[in-house]
């Protein structure tokens, strides 16, 4: 007879003694260090040490790209990231000084990121599909000094304003080859020159390491400064809150632009060894299947939007695809609705495990964990090493501050979330901006800017953002619980909340709702979904429903709930860099 085989236990087997007994030192001694104590350095963890300790030959990344598929080995990966910080050295660009990318999953990007460490470099990823413009901002903020794209790319979005981007030395395209275009170098070209010899210089664990741009609802872009020391997080909470081991196949489907998929799309799998997918296709439900299901992939990383838009093309089509191999599933980006867990569940057989962080925190702060019941719509529980919790908020919806003092809130109480600082991958702060980093802290506290509740078992439960969250006489409606009861009526596959103004109640709540084919928007339809709102939600339920088939998205896929409120009142709609028609 078949032996059956058991699942491995989870790495973190019980929480309460992790939380009890965990230190980020010791965290830190889970990774190798720099030869000779000569300080910590995210390449060296995530590549060279595997080389090291001789699992050189093992497949680092699985690059499937529009024309075939290509495995780099953890060898080869030391090699070419070698040649690039040799690169590096040779053009002059030096430690601090800043290199984008300007890039999809191809294998040049983890070349670029990995060898500009390296050279003690700093990486800054941009999300290929922004126009023009917003290239432009994030590349002057940041003091661009290269930037490696393609050459397509370069034609479309930097050539024209090329005399505009004052400090941009080095343009390196990755596909180039026979005559790249003036001022520019083809990538493949230069690296051939280079030796595939280097060593890593001593490395200071707050050495500037990376640079992520992040949005907020009103001005510029802020440029978010992480240090070499955050790979111990990445390390640590892929370990806890991912399950990752060295014999994994790890998917996370999100782009390089954005924090998840450089923290958790480069540093965090590679340093557990695994073999990393990078998926350069769009998104297709079958696609998708067919890659879990041709490369046996064990741990998939992945967004809410993604799994609702799989939830949309059905079960059936699922079914058609041999995902056994399959053993955890998280998602981050946005909450994760309930309705959403419970289809997978059904159609996976297995639980979504969602998960909360900022590009502030880099890395994962609170997660449902392998080890215990996932709690359909919640954030879950602190990794171990941080410690949060809620603050009562003043009118503006943020923490009420007095004399630097803050209040900490009880149980089932919303209030502005916030953590202790001092993990490592915490941001060290806003690039050229010291007041607004100052803005982000007090009375001891990390300020999120998100609201939520703790329950009485330690669960977390996002409420929404600070600016979000909808005032209805007297209560605190939060978008997300009154957009997920709303994804439970058959007919809707989406929805975005906001509050919009009244006399008497202050704000009411408003809901546009996206449709799921073969139904009809009109006046019954509407009936219908306020009072099925009502018997879900009672008094904060939306008193307005509008239909609306193409609600407006970030290019990570969230509902962008502040451009929804700035149309309907005739508001100054803000920064729209993210807006996913930049794509």
């Amino acid at each position: 007879m078949p032996v059956e085989t058991l699942p491995p236990a989870p790495n973190l087997a019980d929480y309460a003694q992790a939380r009890q007994y965990f230190s980020w030192a010791a965290a830190q001694r889970l990774l190798s260090g720099l030869p000779d104590g000569r300080g910590l350095n995210i390449a060296y963890e995530a590549v060279d040490r595997h080389v090291a300790t001789g699992r050189g030959g093992h497949v680092a990344i699985r690059a499937i790209g529009r024309t075939g598929t290509r495995d780099l080995t953890y060898r080869e990966l030391s090699v070419l990231s070698n040649r690039f910080a040799n690169l590096l050295r040779s053009l002059g660009v030096g430690p601090r000084d800043r290199v984008f990318t300007l890039l999809g999953r191809q294998p040049e990007l983890y070349v670029a990121a990995l060898g500009c460490w390296k050279n003690l470099s700093v990486l800054s990823p941009l999300f290929a599909a922004f126009g023009p413009e917003p290239i432009r901002n994030r590349l002057l903020l940041g003091d661009a000094q290269v930037l490696v794209t393609t050459t397509t790319l370069y034609r479309r979005k930097i050539a024209p304003q090329r005399d505009r981007l004052r400090g941009l030395r080095h343009v390196l395209l990755i596909d180039a080859p026979d005559r790249p275009p003036d001022d520019t170098l083809d990538l493949r070209t230069a690296l051939d020159a280079q030796s595939g010899e280097w060593t890593i210089p001593a490395t200071s664990p707050e050495a500037m390491a990376l640079l992520h741009f992040t949005s907020g609802t009103t001005g510029t872009p802020k440029g978010a400064v992480h240090v070499h020391e955050a790979v111990v997080a990445h390390h640590i909470t892929a370990g806890f809150a991912l399950d990752l081991r060295p014999d994994d196949v790890f998917w996370c489907t999100a782009d390089p632009g954005w924090v998840t998929g450089t923290s958790y799309g480069i540093v965090a799998p590679l340093t557990h060894g695994v073999t990393l997918l990078a998926d350069d296709g769009d998104f297709d439900a079958a696609r998708w299947y067919q890659v879990l299901a041709d490369n046996h992939v064990t741990v998939w990383y992945t967004a809410p939007t993604a799994l609702r838009m799989l939830m949309r093309a059905g079960s059936d089509l699922a079914s058609r695809y041999d995902l056994s191999a399959l053993r955890h599933i998280a998602s981050v980006g946005e909450p994760l609705n309930p309705e959403v867990i419970w289809w997978a569940r059904q159609t996976y057989k297995l639980s979504v495990h969602d998960n909360w962080w900022q590009t502030e925190t880099g890395a994962i702060m609170i997660s449902n964990y392998p080890s215990m019941p996932v709690r359909p719509g919640s954030m879950g529980r602190p990794m171990p090493g941080i410690e949060a919790t809620v603050l009562r908020c003043g009118d503006d919806g943020r923490a009420a501050v007095t004399d630097d003092q803050v209040e900490v809130l009880g149980v089932d109480q919303v209030g502005e979330l916030a953590l202790r600082p001092g993990w490592p991958s915490m941001f060290r702060g806003y690039l050229h901006d010291e007041f607004r980093y100052r803005k982000a802290f007090a009375g001891g506290w990390y300020l999120t800017g998100d609201l939520a509740r703790i329950d009485a078992d330690g669960y977390f439960w996002f409420v929404g953002r600070a600016d979000d969250v909808i005032k209805s006489s007297g209560h605190l409606v939060g978008p997300f619980e009154v957009e997920s009861a709303l994804l439970e009526h058959p007919a809707v596959t989406e929805a975005g909340v906001i509050g919009v103004p009244d006399e008497v109640a202050g704000e009411i709540v408003k809901a546009f709702v996206t449709l799921r084919p073969g139904y009809q928007p009109g006046e019954t339809l509407r009936a219908e979904l306020i009072a099925f709102g009502r018997r879900r939600l009672g008094a904060v339920a939306p008193r307005e429903i509008a239909f609306d088939q193409n609600l407006p998205h970030t290019s990570s896929g969230k509902v962008m709930r502040r451009l929804l409120k700035a149309r309907e009142l005739g508001l100054p709609e803000g920064d729209l860099s993210t807006l996913e028609r930049a794509r």
